[in-house]
């Protein structure tokens, strides 16, 4: 092959014409002489004299002549195109060719520079030996020419990196001692783990030459990860070549290969790095299905999505909203941050289950996390059943309102035992438990057991015959802590402790995150129609689609192996489980070719003891000169044309810019600087928000209006009494008091509610008792008063007619265990020394939320983390001890008469206000000694 040649040799017969154009650019004359006459001279010249123009100069014709020449030789399209030639005919031609997934854009060049080879070899009378380092088997016993175009003729670029330590095993196996006369290594470029092995065999057989044949391996550019983010899709990939700045464009496809967005890929100079953020809504990043580079289609460029890549939508439910001072506390606070990076999380404002639940369900969720929640309200129960039915996963959290809940609650995977077992306290002999190891099946399959991990407190589960198939995680002892429950389509997961770290040691380790993210995973994505992939699943997953070197998904042709992949590992692309997806069209995992840490190199041919010649593939040096040549003419032309004006003296006569231009652009554009938008305020006041101003700037207490006139009365009155009291006795200035229609005035602005219970009095609605369980949930206290302390004396046991009427109540709402005041409770000190807390009667006890931890720790002066009890139930009738008239005369006397009682009864008034407005703070160990000095101790 010659290294130099035209494309269009015919062309250069147009060369002939170079004198004539010699002749005709002779023409041109010289610039003209200018000169300043005097008047009178004009006179002078009159009379015209004969002119022949001047010749052009020498310079500028040859100038002119080199352009013509240019522009012929550029339409005769010169080529360069070295080749070296003559193998060494010592022994066998061997081919080592990589046919990896880099190798589809060049395959075609590959072919033809490995034919010619052969074709030298055949002339050489020479055996060939060819190898493809990306199949899966090789015979590399060196056959003849024919045998060998045959078996390259039969070849295709793998979507698969080179396993070239594969080939180097074949080549010592086949040659076992016989010389080759040239190897030839036609390489796609990229640097693998094993090229120090397939160097060092190929040195051991001591060729007579060694020659490395590279293709556009520098080209090469591949994705290495995608991560699905809050707010977008990071995409990060590699490239071979370093040496420039290269901006790529980045596809994201769906199913039916459509563009649903893309963004640009930039290398910087010198990087073999580069990071793309794809920002999409969430619902439209979950249709993604693949992402391509444009115009690079290779099996590296294309990156295939899953299932597991989808984003999920996770909603969180607490059944207590806590203290928002103690965020430590909160039920919700280690769930989120555990989920935060791996989901989307939705967390309703509203604490009012009745309209939130299904507003969460219309957000199509993949999972609901509800932490400490025991009774939903009766209205949600039917959706969320269906929802679970469909593919939901609820995965709940213990707690004492779940201890406390009825054992026949249809979303708990087990039957659970009433109340909770206590690991470590006083009345147990079990220490706290550690976690055993996880089960081999489940989501938790393949984790490490969870070190350091103990269980103090836990809801137990009641034997069943499947119970040890239900349980995905226990403790060392053998009890369940995480039990399941599949439901049609959904499941149902149950953490037997809380979801904060009172319970257990477990929200605070790295294994309740990566518990939190298997279970979210095995949900369904939201928004898409892919089913849930149970735990169960099959371990091997047969191909369903695979990738082609070109990037393209097709059939697979029975070549590629079922897929196994352990629960919570990524699958690895190999010779038996090529890049593609793996399963069926319900559910499949997707394998891609490079690991997220890949990065190309550059291959390192460094052969012992030998000489390696670097050539290039046929066609790679082809470089034409026609580009250069037709530039090297357009240059000529500007040149010529700039002398041709300075000879006119075209630049003499330029005139001078007008210096006004740009201050009357200035003055045209000022009017529009000046102008700026009205003072158009808009009225923003609604009608309601002078009240709620005044509710906010002045504490007010507040009382249920029943309907019964006789009732709500005498609460109005009495709380008029607590409010007087309260202002004459503390700092505390109350407003007048507010009666509440539960159904539609707002509930926030108080501290405390009054609600007095009468079996005369309507039935409140659901939606009043939905408001009223949101209210607590938020942290608000009613206290439920059913002034039926009198009538409870009756010896019969029987509760009385408004004692029902509280049971008909509060069956719709999820209350936490209750127990009458302890005497070391905050109650009996926050402003006063209390011991009981009576009002018209004496009798009745105060019911509290029940104190778990100061159960168990033993601390006389320990409270509920919580904070403040969202109930108080009392039968003494505190409205009518605390009720004066206009007057300020009491309104009812107490039973039996004492004025001392009333007395009483105003100051646990007093102190459950303060209790309200200050939590536990004087639960603090440092009002310990004032109170035993004040006690006497």
């Amino acid at each position: 092959m010659s290294a130099f040649a035209f494309a269009s040799p015919a062309i250069l017969f147009a060369l002939i014409a170079l004198p004539a154009i010699w002749w005709l650019l002779r023409l041109t004359p010289p610039r003209p002489k200018t000169e300043v006459f005097p008047p009178l001279a004009i006179l002078a010249t009159v009379l015209k004299r004969q002119e022949t123009p001047a010749n052009s100069p020498w310079w500028l014709t040859l100038l002119r002549i080199l352009m013509a020449a240019a522009l012929i030789f550029a339409i005769a399209d010169p080529v360069m195109n070295p080749r070296t030639s003559s193998l060494s005919n010592a022994g066998p031609l061997l081919l080592v060719v990589d046919n990896s997934w880099s190798t589809s854009r060049d395959w075609e060049r590959r072919v033809e520079t490995a034919d010619l080879l052969i074709g030298d070899a055949e002339r050489a009378d020479v055996p060939v030996s060819v190898v493809f380092t990306a199949d899966a088997t090789h015979d590399a016993v060196p056959a003849s020419a024919a045998a060998a175009r045959e078996k390259l003729g039969a070849a295709r670029p793998q979507p698969l990196v080179p396993v070239r330590a594969v080939a180097a095993q074949a080549l010592r196996e086949a040659f076992n001692g016989t010389r080759p006369g040239t190897v030839a290594f036609l390489t796609d470029g990229v640097a693998t783990p094993e090229d120090g092995e397939l160097m060092a065999d190929l040195a051991s057989l001591s060729p007579a030459e060694l020659r490395l044949v590279e293709g556009d391996g520098t080209g090469a550019v591949a994705i290495t990860g995608a991560t699905n983010t809050a707010t977008a899709m990071n995409v990060t990939a590699t490239r071979l070549a370093r040496d420039a700045a290269e901006t790529l464009r980045l596809n994201a496809l769906d199913q039916q290969g459509r563009s649903l967005a893309a963004v640009d890929l930039s290398f910087a100079a010198g990087s073999g790095t580069a990071t793309a953020e794809i920002a999409a809504p969430f619902e439209l990043r979950n249709d993604f299905a693949r992402i391509a580079i444009e115009g690079k289609p290779t099996a590296g460029a294309v990156h295939l999505l899953d299932d597991g890549f989808k984003r999920r939508r996770v909603a969180l439910i607490a059944g207590d909203s806590g203290n928002d001072m103690q965020p430590l506390l909160l039920p919700l606070f280690y769930i989120s941050r555990a989920l935060q990076p791996y989901a989307d999380l939705i967390e309703p404002k509203d604490a009012n289950l009745s309209a939130t639940i299904p507003d969460i369900l219309s957000q199509n969720p993949s999972a609901i996390v509800m932490a400490d929640v025991g009774r939903l309200p009766a209205e949600t129960y039917e959706p969320l059943q269906r929802w679970i039915a469909r593919g939901g996963m609820l995965i709940r959290f213990a707690g004492p309102r779940l201890a406390a809940a009825p054992a026949d609650d249809p979303l708990v995977p087990v039957i659970l035992r009433r109340g909770e077992r206590s690991l470590g306290g006083a009345l147990s002999w079990a220490e706290p438990q550690p976690l055993a190891e996880f089960p081999k099946f489940g989501p938790f399959a393949g984790m490490p057991r969870a070190e350091g991990v103990t269980i103090k407190r836990q809801v137990l589960a009641e034997p069943t015959p499947d119970l040890a198939e239900r349980t995905w995680a226990s403790l060392a002892d053998g009890t369940p802590l995480v039990t399941t429950r599949q439901v049609e389509a959904g499941r149902i997961v149950l953490f037997h402790v809380s979801a904060e770290a009172t319970w257990s040691d477990l929200p605070l380790s790295g294994d309740f995150v990566d518990m939190l993210r298997r279970l979210v995973q095995l949900s369904r994505a939201a928004g898409t129609d892919g089913s849930v992939r149970g735990a169960e699943a099959a371990a091997a997953l047969p191909p369903l689609r695979l990738l082609n070197a070109d990037g393209a998904l097709v059939t697979d042709k029975g070549t590629a192996k079922p897929l196994t992949v352990a629960p919570g590992q990524a699958a690895i692309a190999s010779l038996d489980n090529p890049p593609g997806l793996y399963g069926t069209d319900d559910g499949f995992t997707a394998v891609n070719l490079l690991p997220a840490d890949a990065q190309l190199q550059p291959v390192d041919v460094n052969a012992p003891g030998l000489t390696v010649a670097r050539e290039s593939l046929i066609g790679r040096e082809a470089i034409s000169l026609r580009p250069a040549l037709f530039t090297l003419a357009l240059v000529l032309l500007l040149v010529d044309t700039l002398i041709v004006l300075v000879m006119n003296g075209a630049f003499s006569r330029l005139p001078r810019a007008g210096r006004s231009t740009a201050a009357i652009l200035l003055v045209a554009l000022l009017p529009f600087t000046m102008l700026a938008p009205g003072q158009g305020h808009a009225q923003d006041a609604k009608p309601g928000d002078e009240q709620a101003l005044e509710r906010l700037d002045t504490t007010h207490l507040a009382y249920v209006v029943t309907g019964e006139a006789e009732v709500d009365r005498l609460s109005e009155q009495g709380l008029e009494g607590l409010s007087q009291f309260l202002a004459y006795r503390t700092t505390l200035e109350p407003g007048a008091p507010v009666g509440l229609d539960i159904t539609k005035d707002d509930l926030s602005f108080y501290p405390i509610i009054y609600w007095p219970i009468s079996a005369n009095a309507p039935m409140p609605s659901e939606n009043a008792i939905s408001r009223i369980d949101a209210y607590m949930r938020n942290g608000g206290t009613v206290l439920f008063d059913t002034r039926d302390q009198l009538s409870s004396l009756n010896g019969s046991g029987a509760p009385s007619a408004n004692g029902q009427r509280l049971q008909e109540i509060l069956a719709n709402i999820d209350i936490p265990p209750l127990e009458p005041t302890p005497e070391d409770h905050v109650l009996t000190r926050t402003f006063y020394l209390l011991s009981s807390f009576p009002g018209r009667y004496s009798g009745s006890p105060l019911w509290v939320e029940a104190r778990q931890d100061a159960r168990n720790s033993g601390s006389e002066l320990s409270s509920s983390g919580d904070g403040v009890t969202p109930l108080l139930i009392t039968g003494n009738d505190f409205a009518g001890a605390w009720a004066i008239d206009a007057n300020g005369a009491a309104v009812l006397p107490t039973v039996p008469p004492d004025e001392m009682q009333r007395e009483y009864a105003y100051r646990s008034g007093v102190n459950i206000m303060m209790y309200m407005l200050t939590g536990n703070y004087k639960a603090d160990q440092v009002h310990v000694p004032a109170l035993l000095e004040r006690l006497g101790q």
